[in-house]
């Protein structure tokens, strides 16, 4: 602004990591202009000690940099220009805490300029008011909502007892426009860490309790059965949808197709039954079926939702698994026409709502702790080809791994605006390695953040129990051995690196990780290519005793 800031009386430092105004700003505004100040605060931090960036000195308090009110006196002094012409670079966010809101305050008390603050922390349980008590500020009249609750590291909410999904229900009802709210969330929040800190999973009754039916939607059902012989389950999962709809079912050969056409003409109600059975590749399964045989289904603007399902079972578990897998993907998704009402229901609340789908399964599964696995270093090629800048999760991602999903079709525009071909999708094989086919399907979820559209994971109230003692007997398990809350659990876990087998050379790794990681940095560039080169040699020594053959 140079020499034209003169011209106004107080003069607003504002950034972008709050959401507002969830209450008016009048009255606040009246309240802190009749202070004798030079600056003034939203909110405030109180002292901490340790510092909780560093470990160790202290962190001063201070008033919160993402809203500070500056007067006349403070703003045209030579104190203000030479703080601003001497500030450090920040190329981060510590870098911004630690060199500019922590000491911001500080510096200018000490020169003598008066601060107050509109909501302190000293009137509040916690010293962080803006993180931990966003529903007593907003109770209190605060116009402004933190989005940090949102994106923060969701085992340390969990231990400060941060309950995201409870604030978005107040700001709703204060008349905030919450859809603005998961837009911006959608696409800069790594979508599971959005979905634990907002509590974005709904456990739904089988009884219709919200859904319009003078607002319906345009429903297409996109099946994919390579084995005709499971048509009878896909039709008896499409019939619990409970609405209008047409049927879309790919398989692998015209043989099979005659099978599931001459099935679709006999079934109950085939009268009204609209539906259409085409031939795709085998290559790339249900997905490879999905964004290149039903292309023209996606993108053509005929239909509001789409439902997709599959008839393939993992032949990797055992048969309970396999049993339980089916259960999982389909009574989650369509459990019954009230279910499903209330699956609908959600997308005429949320105009923003993108996608749904189960959650992680992980009864007979080993999914947790490595969803993306060896697909992670593809999914982000990949993701970076399509121009899906969403950030990724780091453990596993939020997707619908079971292939089973119900989406709006503009969600999945940052997919389908590449038009794929069978022929890029893998051959199976027995190696270890990220098809494309996998890729994609853990990809579902951050191409519909990058479109602006957020997702929820849903469960009936039989797989909620089921779902959540196991979880946390589990839970109660891998915790007996490691001391503190979660989030300490978890960090000195990963502190401590990868276990694999146990052995004593991999305890001496954890050890060396854990009482002297200064260490590890300064060893691990010599060891990295020693460790290459040991593994060229076991690969060439295999072959060598096998012929070659894998």
């Amino acid at each position: 602004m140079g020499d034209r800031i003169a011209e106004f009386d107080e003069v607003l430092l504002t950034n972008d990591t709050w959401f507002g105004p969830v209450r008016p700003y009048g009255a606040v505004f009246d309240r802190m202009g009749e202070r004798s100040v030079h600056f003034w605060g939203m909110t405030d931090h109180a002292r901490e000690e340790p510092n909780p960036f560093t470990g160790k000195g202290v962190l001063p308090y201070h008033l919160q940099s993402f809203w500070i009110a500056v007067r006349r006196e403070m703003f045209l002094s030579e104190e203000w220009a030479r703080y601003w012409r001497e500030l450090a670079e920040m190329p981060d966010y510590f870098d911004a805490v630690l060199k500019h809101e922590a000491v911001f305050t500080e510096v200018f008390a000490g020169h003598g300029f008066v601060h107050d603050v509109a909501y302190p922390s000293a009137d509040y349980p916690t010293d962080h008011p803006a993180l931990f008590n966003a529903d007593l500020l907003l109770a209190d009249g605060c116009p402004l909502l933190k989005r940090r609750q949102f994106f923060h590291y969701p085992p340390y909410l969990d231990r400060h007892a941060v309950i995201g999904r409870r604030v978005v229900r107040e700001v709703a009802d204060y008349g905030y426009p919450v859809d603005l709210l998961w837009q911006n969330l959608a696409r800069n929040v790594a979508p599971k860490t959005l979905n634990a800190d907002a509590g974005m999973l709904e456990v739904l009754p089988d009884v219709d309790t919200g859904y319009d039916p003078a607002r319906p939607f345009r429903i297409a059902v996109i099946a994919h059965v390579p084995d005709p012989a499971r048509i009878d389950d896909i039709l008896a999962t499409v019939g619990r949808l409970g609405q209008e709809h047409v049927l879309f079912v790919s398989t692998h050969d015209e043989a099979g197709a005659a099978r599931i056409r001459l099935r679709l003409d006999e079934a109950p109600a085939a009268e009204r039954l609209r539906h259409e059975v085409r031939i795709v590749p085998s290559l790339g399964r249900d997905m490879s079926a999905f964004f290149v045989g039903m292309r023209d289904v996606l993108v053509g603007g005929e239909f509001d939702l789409v439902v997709k399902i599959h008839s393939r079972v993992p032949k990797k578990r055992s048969a309970n698994a396999q049993r339980y897998f089916w259960r999982h993907q389909t009574d989650n998704l369509m459990a019954g026409p009230g279910y499903v009402a209330n699956v609908l229901a959600l997308f005429q609340r949320e105009p923003g709502l993108g996608i749904v789908m189960p959650p992680m399964i992980h009864l007979g599964y080993a999914t947790p702790g490595k969803g993306w696995d060896y697909y992670l270093p593809r999914a982000k090629r990949i993701a970076a080809d399509l121009g899906i800048q969403v950030p990724f999760d780091g453990v596993s991602p939020l997707a619908p791994l079971g292939g089973m999903w119900i989406c709006r079709p503009e969600a999945l525009e940052p997919i389908t605006r590449h038009e794929w071909q069978v022929t890029e999708f893998d051959k199976p094989t027995k190696r270890r390695r990220a098809d494309l086919a996998r890729v994609l399907e853990r990809l579902v979820v951050y191409g519909a953040g990058e479109a602006g559209y957020h997702a929820r994971t849903i469960l009936t109230p039989e797989h909620a129990g089921i779902s959540h003692v196991s979880m946390e007997y589990k839970l109660d398990q891998l915790a007996s051995t490691t001391p503190g809350y979660p989030i300490e659990q978890i960090q000195f876990l990963q502190r401590a690196g990868w276990v694999n087998k146990g052995r004593a050379l991999d305890l001496l790794r954890m050890y060396v990780r854990l009482n002297h990681p200064g260490i590890v940095s300064r060893v691990r560039p010599v060891l990295r290519p020693v460790r290459r080169a040991v593994g060229h040699g076991i690969r060439f020594v295999r072959r060598l005793v096998t012929g070659g053959r894998s």
